[in-house]
């Protein structure tokens, strides 16, 4: 099953990060936030992955089209241009780098992917986002619904921290948990083909229109997820998944 990733916006509220690069090239770590991303998909077997790009794609392909040179120990002949590569992480993954247009919208995006998705049921998520969410739970709970459309159903993290009373006295203080305060679109779709007929052109917002109208057909279902997801929209959101990874306690790290 192919995994569709929303990899073209112009991440305009991250900009000290994106005027060079698209958001899913910012880093957590030692790696963007799209390889994150993907290894979440790889710890549960899907390893063939459609980026659809945008805003600087020239970036995103040159990462994965020099992935060995960047990372391994080399050897090359310039008497043949053969290159030999030494150690280095070499995941076991497909990637399309296909170029969606730079002013597309999400929906647009998805349905200018049609001849790659091809008849197959797909998975589609967005490239700015993680989560400890189950791959392979939610695609089960997909198959056994039989609807056209399955969302990850997430609550937000708090805006703030909470505050726990004993009397007027401050007992605890819990930094930013998650909310109980409703459900949020978090990403993490899977999909059938027939969904990109509800996608009109390359102006159609997928969370708007389409989604609308699967819902009102009753052919969207929500696999709730109580865990761990964030978004990283801010440098605030950027420096909080920095700090939980430098801790080795990030909650979507699910590989060695």
């Amino acid at each position: 099953m192919k995994t569709v990733i929303l990899a073209g916006g112009l991440g305009t509220r991250l900009s000290e990060e994106t005027a060079l690069k698209p958001k899913p090239m910012v880093e957590i770590g030692d790696r963007p936030i799209l390889e994150h991303i993907m290894q979440m998909y790889s710890a549960h077997d899907y390893r063939e992955f459609v980026l659809a790009l945008g805003y600087k794609a020239e970036v995103v392909k040159e990462h994965f089209l020099n992935f060995y040179a960047h990372r391994s120990n080399l050897t090359v002949d310039l008497s043949t241009g053969g290159v030999r590569v030494y150690d280095g992480h070499k995941p076991n993954w497909k990637v399309h780098l296909i170029d969606t247009g730079l002013l597309t919208q999400t929906g647009g995006r998805v349905r200018r992917l049609r001849e790659w998705i091809g008849d197959e049921t797909f998975m589609l998520t967005y490239g700015d986002g993680v989560s400890d969410v189950n791959i392979r739970g939610l695609v089960d709970f997909h198959k056994a619904h039989g609807k056209l459309a399955t969302v990850t159903a997430v609550r937000p993290p708090a805006r703030f921290g909470g505050l726990v009373f004993d009397g007027d006295q401050v007992s605890e203080f819990s930094e930013k948990p998650q909310t109980g305060e409703g459900w949020i679109n978090g990403g993490f779709f899977v999909l059938e083909p027939k969904v990109l007929d509800y996608i009109a052109s390359d102006e159609t917002l997928w969370e708007r229109e389409p989604l609308e109208r699967l819902a009102s057909e009753g052919n969207l279902i929500a696999y709730r997820h109580e865990g761990f997801w964030q978004a990283m929209d801010t440098l605030r959101e950027k420096r909080l998944l920095e700090t939980l990874w430098e801790s080795g306690k990030a909650p979507w790290k699910m590989w060695k």
